[in-house]
């Protein structure tokens, strides 16, 4: 029964790193994005106009991940960086026509699927899942590693393969 048990965890555990993968696929094909970058590009469309540090806080990303992330979207000419007015040593970025069309041919990505369905469960049943997930990431030698909310395997600030 333990070795059934285990075999079972196991598996759970391959499903869901090969949902993530492909999901990552089906979006890159799609926009040529990480979830990552289109995390970012999804924030700062919320945001309407907002800086990289105002998207790291949000994201929980660091400063540094966001530069790069920001540096290909806009690069892919999906953002705009635009100093502001007032104080010029704040850079403003914005989305441009390109990056709503690629937020609009973005397929669903998990992490949003996994927010809706999370968030409607009972807090009783959110708290056992997330112990399970510590104790889970505690088991396998994963809790000092860096880590942002996301749904994704690899580096976040990596470049579409």
């Amino acid at each position: 029964m333990e070795r059934a048990i285990t075999n079972a965890a196991l598996r759970a555990l391959r499903q869901i790193l090969r949902a993530s993968e492909r999901g990552g696929r089906r979006l890159a094909t799609a926009t040529g994005m990480t979830p990552s970058q289109l995390l970012v590009l999804q924030e700062v469309e919320r945001l309407e106009e907002t800086t990289p540090t105002m998207i790291a806080s949000a994201l929980q990303f660091g400063q540094p991940t966001v530069t790069s992330i920001v540096d290909r979207l806009t690069g892919a000419g999906y953002l705009t960086r635009q100093r502001g007015e007032t104080d010029r040593r704040k850079i403003y970025l914005r989305v441009t026509e390109a990056g709503h069309q690629a937020l609009d041919d973005a397929p669903d990505m998990m992490q949003a699927q996994f927010k809706d369905r999370f968030s409607a469960l009972p807090s009783w049943e959110q708290a056992m899942i997330l112990s399970s997930l510590e104790r889970l990431s505690d088991m396998l030698g994963a809790t000092d590693l860096d880590a942002a909310p996301l749904i994704d395997t690899g580096a976040i600030d990596r470049v579409v393969e």
